[in-house]
This record gives C-alpha cells, structure tokens and sequence, in this order.
C-alpha cells in the first residue's frame, strides 16, 4: 500500500510518500505558499502541489493529520484550511482519506503519545531506513503520519471489518427471528 501523508500548514505543509510494504520512503517535501500572496492564492497554490504529488505517486490512500486547537487561532485557520484542499484534493483524485491526531501519530511512531519533535524524527530515520532526518520537520511529520497510518490503518480496517460482519449478523438474526 503506497500512503502520501499531509501535515498541513498554510506556510509550510510536510508531505511524504512511503511504500508501507517494505516500509520504505518513495518521497517528502515541503509544499510552500507566500505569506505575501491572499489567503485563496495561497490555498490554489498548495492545491496544485498536492495534485502534482497525487498524479506523481499514485497513492493508495491520503493521511491528512487532523488539525487540533492551538492558542494561535490564525494558525488553526490556516491549518483546517488547507487540511479542507487536501481532503478536497484526495476526494476529487477518488482517493480514500484517513485522519489521525498528532498524538496517535506519536504513539505510532515512538511508543508514546508525548514524545517530542526529536524523538519523532529519531524513530521516522530509523524506521525507514534513512542516512539522515528530512528537514524541515514539517517533512518528518508528513512521514511519521504516513507510518502511523500503515501500522493504525490496518487495525482500524479490521475493526471496521468486524463491526460490519457483526451489524451483518445482527440483521440476518433478527430476520430469522420472525
């Protein structure tokens, strides 16, 4: 399963690709709009870099990291908004999204849902094999959210699975009841 991750950002938004079979990093970047450009130029702008890496790396599913409070509301905005073109993005290429919390990414990648930056990147460069840590650290998000989904959305998808057959057995028992 090839995962393209977003941690989105209105300045500087992280994106990785991994290939979750051999764990293995296919590519990351950062995508950049000008502080200087309106807020719609800016979106458009980023829109077309997550469409360029779309059509470039085919993927099989889209992580968008969800967007959490912060104290700065500007920057929350910023954030949902671009989360909104990428969900938008990924929706209009029929590409399946999934979100998950920067303490579930955490979690994933390091054991722990309060590990820092730091460790974040120390285990993405571990756990992809790399020489050296992506910079900026936007990037390293982008690939530890990518990691996260392969390692969660295989257990998210069983659990899905089973509450399916379950709400299966459940409609076919009350049928045969009357």
């Amino acid at each position: 399963m090839r995962v393209l991750a977003i941690d989105p950002g209105l300045t500087r938004c992280g994106i990785g690709v991994i290939e979750s079979k051999s764990m293995s990093l296919v590519g990351v970047g950062v995508l950049k709009s000008s502080s200087e450009d309106a807020i719609e130029k800016r979106l458009m702008e980023i829109d077309a870099q997550i469409r360029e890496w779309i059509n470039l790396h085919n993927p099989d599913v889209v992580a968008i990291e969800r967007v959490f409070s912060q104290q700065n509301l500007r920057t929350v905005m910023g954030t949902a908004q671009v989360a909104g073109v990428a969900l938008l993005a990924a929706a209009q290429a029929n590409i399946k999204v999934v979100m998950h919390t920067p303490s579930e990414v955490k979690a994933a990648v390091t054991g722990s849902g309060r590990a820092d930056k730091k460790q974040v990147a120390e285990m993405v460069k571990r756990l992809l094999s790399l020489k050296e840590i992506p910079k900026p650290v936007d990037s390293t998000d982008a690939l530890a959210l990518a990691i996260c989904h392969h390692w969660r959305g295989k257990g998210n998808a069983r659990l899905a699975e089973a509450a399916a057959k379950a709400k299966v057995m459940n409609v076919k028992r009350k049928g045969s009841a009357r």
